[in-house]
């Protein structure tokens, strides 16, 4: 639902379709009848338009071409499709011969224009793009989007930046000239200016996100965050168009930071905590946003912007249940890594802990692998509930970590079990050796996607842990390289394809190690996982059985990448903490 720019009624999606009421509840109308329906749609800021996606047939101008082609597919007996380039799926889906357009809305009339059609291209972007990607000028003349140029789909990450003027019939405007990802265009309040966020390098998905202002009347585009270190995530301006506020993962946290446009200078707004979907108020002089933390699911704050920075917390919806648990806060230990670079971890200790008793530990490995262990809330891998079962949790964020700066994350690629793996080694001997309260013997580790790459990988180079864990983990870097959707990824972090790098494809392969396999693992794969295909499991399962090492298999025919359905997480939780259980000594 979105608030409608006056502040006096609500637009929401129900059926397929965009529907209006008041405040209360009252007078609610449908602002559309599409076949093909409307999804994250975006208002005009006089009220009088909405943009909205809409699945359509590239070659159809009609909704009734549209429901007849469907209707002629769902009536075939033949179920099979043909598939003439990439990328024919997607993330958990099948492409299909359908495409994301962008719709105009005419709020009074109920008129609606595909802005996209003959397109065969998504809008916003099939893969990197968002409900963010498209957005109204201020006078309503005009909207920017992002859109893949027609050469790219499954090989490069390459998005553009498009103007298309909705005053007069004219193509689209290309503004944007990075050979990246350019994305989440926003115009600014005074309409002079429009901004949004660049990655430089093509076929780099962790690229560092730079903020680029485009100047509308002269045409001349600046790099705002060239001199800062950290990729900016979500930003807004604030009314009179002088300050841009914006996120940016920085260590463990999500901080705010503001940035004066005149002069580029950057300063930390609000330093604490993990903060999301920042929104200014209407006169700009509080700051609104989501926080949270480990022990904290999200909740509403504000600070004002005055300079006092007055922090005001607005909700607190999970008080009551919060107070009936016992949580400890995230602590973090610095260690050396390779090439004696600091590594930071994340360490959280079980409820109702004694520092004179002994805990096993959890050793927690993330994804990406660019990305990090943060101080939030996480509705999957939450770290609270693996301390909750009686363990000391430790999650490293060794090199390839986001929020250390662009050359941490650029280290891991083309080396996946190189540096990293000994960052991670390093990180568990310190935790060992410093922390007296964990026990030795009983050393656990566990990890998703990467994650689950690199615990294929400790099976093969270490019998430090006394049980693994891998979730959806690559076990085959030539195969998965052939199964995945976004080729992009395995060409850049492996430097290539099979033939072009086959020596990189053999050498950081966990499954070529399997005669040193010996410690106990659990699989957890789905069919539905497209990133990384269900044969990597079947792979690596097939591979321990036939070595003798104890093994189970816990396969999800409904899920994707993620386990997100309540009663199959649930599954999930109960036959991981099992697992580990039955392996305490």
């Amino acid at each position: 639902p979105k608030f409608s720019p006056d502040g006096k009624s609500i637009a929401f999606t129900r059926g397929g379709q965009i529907w209006q009421c008041n405040l209360d509840g009252s007078n609610e109308k449908q602002l559309i009848d599409i076949y093909t329906g409307a999804s994250d749609f975006e208002w005009s800021k006089d009220g009088k338009k909405i943009l909205f996606v809409s699945s359509v047939y590239p070659e159809c101008t009609t909704q009734d071409c549209n429901e007849q082609k469907d209707k002629a597919n769902e009536e075939s007996k033949v179920k099979a499709q043909i598939f003439t380039e990439l990328m024919y799926r997607h993330w958990n889906d099948w492409r299909g011969h359908k495409r994301s357009h962008l719709f105009l809305l005419d709020v009074a009339t109920g008129e609606f224009t595909d802005l996209n059609e003959g397109s065969k291209e998504d809008v916003p972007p099939l893969a990197l793009g968002s409900a963010n990607d498209f957005n109204f000028s201020f006078d309503g003349s005009e909207i920017a989007y992002s859109q893949n140029p027609e050469f790219t789909k499954a090989t490069s990450t390459n998005i553009e930046i498009y103007l298309l003027s909705l005053t007069s019939p004219t193509t689209p405007k290309l503004i944007s000239t990075s050979k990246g990802v350019d994305c989440q265009p926003v115009y600014s309040p005074d309409g002079n200016l429009l901004a949004w966020t660049s990655m430089k390098r093509a076929g780099f998905e962790a690229d560092k996100k730079d903020l680029i202002l485009f100047n509308r009347k002269t045409g001349e585009t600046i790099n705002l965050t060239e001199d800062f270190e950290l990729s900016v995530d979500e930003f807004i301006y604030s009314p009179d168009s002088k300050t841009i506020y914006f996120t940016a993962g920085t260590e463990i946290s999500n901080l705010i930071y503001k940035l004066n446009v005149n002069d580029d200078e950057i300063e930390l707004f609000h330093k604490d905590n993990y903060n999301t979907n920042i929104q200014l108020s209407k006169d700009g002089k509080n700051l609104y946003f989501l926080k949270q933390r480990s022990d904290l699911p999200s909740e509403i704050f504000s600070q004002s912007t005055d300079g006092k920075n007055t922090l005001k917390r607005i909700t607190f919806t999970n008080e009551e249940i919060l107070s009936q648990l016992e949580m400890n806060p995230v602590e973090t230990f610095w260690c050396e890594g390779a090439n004696s670079d600091k590594v930071q971890s994340i360490l959280v200790k079980p409820p109702f802990f004694d520092p004179n008793k002994k805990y096993p530990m959890m050793f927690l490995i993330h994804g990406g692998p660019q990305g990090a262990w943060e101080d939030n809330f996480h509705y999957r891998w939450n770290i609270q509930m693996f301390a909750a079962a009686g363990y000391v949790v430790v999650a490293p964020n060794p090199r390839g970590s986001t929020g250390y700066g662009q050359k941490f994350t650029d280290e891991i690629s083309g080396d996946w079990g190189g540096k990293v793996y000994t960052d991670l080694m390093n990180s568990y001997d310190y935790a060992l050796k410093n922390f007296s309260y964990i026990d030795p013997k009983n050393t656990f580790a566990s990890g998703a996607s990467y994650g689950g790459y690199m615990i294929n990988w400790i099976e093969g180079h270490t019998d430090r842990f006394s049980a693994l864990f891998c979730h959806n983990g690559t076990f085959n870097l030539e195969s998965m390289w052939g199964t995945t959707e976004e080729l992009w990824f395995p060409e850049w972090d492996v430097n290539g394809t099979p033939w072009e790098n086959r020596e990189a494809y053999v050498k950081w392969s966990p499954h070529q190690y399997a005669k040193n396999f010996k410690t106990p693992m659990l699989i957890v794969h789905s069919a539905f996982d497209f990133r990384l295909s269900e044969e990597q499991a079947f792979q690596a399962f097939t591979t321990l059985q036939r070595l003798g090492v104890e093994s189970k298999f816990l396969y999800f025919p409904d899920e994707t990448h993620f386990v997100s359905k309540p009663q199959n997480a649930k599954l999930w939780w109960n036959t991981v903490f099992d697992w580990f259980k039955s392996h305490q000594k």
